[in-house]
């Protein structure tokens, strides 16, 4: 038989798990590609301008790329090349930064 000990701490990680499997889900509900409307402004990749973009962007292969967002969205980096494996990290609005990742999206 369990005691009540050892069942709480189930529960504990039943509920643990399933906050982080929605916390998870969340996040790549935002940063899903499927947005029809482009960004406003620009988004700089390693000296490019890109007026108005929207859709998946290339980043450098050997090197890191620098990735100025000057839009009114998030740019999402990814870890493949294509906007697909798992998002790294962004890039909001104002910043510059040099993200860990393949490629970058934003709507």
């Amino acid at each position: 038989m369990m005691t009540a000990r050892v069942t709480a701490k189930m529960t504990a990680r039943r509920m643990a798990k399933a906050l982080g499997a929605c916390a998870a889900a969340a996040v790549l509900a935002l940063a899903a590609p499927g947005s029809a409307q482009a960004a406003q402004g620009v988004l700089v990749i390693d000296g490019a301008a890109h007026e108005d973009p929207s859709g998946c962007y290339p980043l450098g292969d050997f090197a890191p790329s620098e990735v100025a967002n000057l839009t009114d969205e998030v740019a999402w980096a990814w870890s493949g090349p294509s906007c697909d494996g798992r998002v790294t990290e962004p890039v909001f609005p104002g910043h510059i930064s040099v993200p860990q990742g393949r490629s970058i999206f934003i709507s």
